[in-house]
């Protein structure tokens, strides 16, 4: 076992004959870890006297507890510190590195300046939320184009349940939705056109505006928060039990298994969902015509084949399958993006709802102007 920590005093002069600042000088032997130390901390701090330097030649061995008694006595006594070498002096350095007052508040900012930082890292975190997402996006299409290369790698039983599940389960929510929604529209309609006695007008109302914007738009926010939201969280599960790492460990690539099936789904029911929503909504809004204004089942629908071009429902068709794209690769993309706990679980699956929803609405905005541009108004 190594001899106890201990020192010894001598004078700086005395020290092979150089000739030091005429102060004392301390000598430590032994072992300087906690299990050694004993009453060499309280020996210390009873120490009189100038002391000009620490002499730590002699010391067998030394840990952190060690160098950092050492450290804070050299500092109080302002004493340089001899004879480490090697590791025992790179620990000493760490020691001394750390020593640092600790800031006990957080400094204070003006409010103008907290601000600015946080528009700062919501932009800055935005951008590479975008980059990510088309990079994302682009992986998809290579897997998509893999898979028409090789199509008996086509995982057909996958895609079929996310057809259940994307579509089948949720026709009964929508339809509710898209119902209630067009009897809405026919109500508030007619109130604010009973104003100029064309409550008639409602009819073109309720027809194109659910033909053309609030069906689809309205069954991709539905989906959003519905498929979305379960392909965020499938997927963030699997990744914080490392499944997705075991499937590339035995060759079988995320991107065709998971994401593929998830995202051909709702490209494919999109168009089916948005369609659905959109007769529903003018069959909610027939019935309030026809119990409020009087307007017969026969005359409403002869009217909505007069005012309802055929361009509404490709507007609807059209945009139909991109809103499904954008909201299962924003979906699955945010949930490859869970690590660390099951926190994250939560918070990106609130991210994918949002940014689906977002990124709905904006590309919405582009086609509205794109299809005037066109002529389908």
């Amino acid at each position: 076992m190594s001899a106890a920590a201990d020192f010894s005093v001598a004078r700086d002069d005395d020290r092979d004959g150089a000739s030091g600042g005429g102060g004392q000088v301390l000598r430590f032997t032994g072992d300087l870890s906690l299990s050694r130390l004993g009453d060499l901390p309280a020996r210390l701090s009873r120490q009189d006297g100038d002391i000009a330097a620490i002499d730590l030649s002699q010391v067998e061995r030394i840990d952190t507890i060690g160098a950092w008694v050492i450290h804070r006595f050299a500092r109080e006594r302002q004493a340089r510190i001899e004879g480490l070498s090697g590791d025992g002096q790179n620990l000493l350095e760490q020691v001394q590195a750390a020593d640092q007052p600790v800031q006990m508040r957080p400094q204070s900012h003006s409010a103008f300046r907290r601000v600015l930082g946080e528009v700062g890292e919501a932009s800055a975190q935005a951008g590479r939320t975008a980059l990510g997402l088309l990079a994302f996006m682009g992986e998809t299409m290579i897997a998509f184009w893999g898979v028409m290369r090789h199509p008996s790698r086509f995982r057909f039983n996958a895609t079929v349940q996310r057809f259940e599940v994307v579509g089948v389960s949720a026709l009964g929510i929508i339809g509710l939705m898209s119902f209630l929604i067009g009897v809405v529209i026919a109500q508030q309609g007619a109130v604010q056109l009973r104003q100029f006695g064309a409550e008639a007008f409602t009819i073109n109302l309720v027809g194109r505006i659910s033909m053309r914007e609030l069906g689809v738009l309205m069954t991709a926010i539905m989906v959003a928060g519905r498929s979305g939201s379960a392909f965020a969280a499938q997927l963030g599960t699997m990744k914080l039990t490392e499944e997705i790492d075991a499937m590339r460990t035995i060759g079988v690539s995320p991107m065709e298994a998971l994401v593929l099936p998830r995202t051909i789904a709702a490209v494919m029911l999109m168009p089916l969902l948005g369609f659905y929503a959109s007769i529903t909504a003018i069959i909610g809004g027939g019935l309030l015509c026809w119990f409020a204004l009087g307007i017969p089942p026969v005359a409403f629908v002869s009217r909505i084949r007069e005012v309802v071009p055929i361009t509404d429902v490709y507007v609807g068709l059209i945009k139909a399958p991109v809103f499904g794209a954008i909201i299962a690769v924003a979906g699955c993309f945010q949930g490859m993006q869970v690590k660390g706990d099951a926190e994250q679980v939560g918070l990106k699956t609130t991210s994918a709802v949002v940014q689906a929803i977002f990124m709905v609405i904006v590309v919405d905005a582009f086609f509205a102007v794109f299809f005037e541009q066109i002529g389908w108004i």
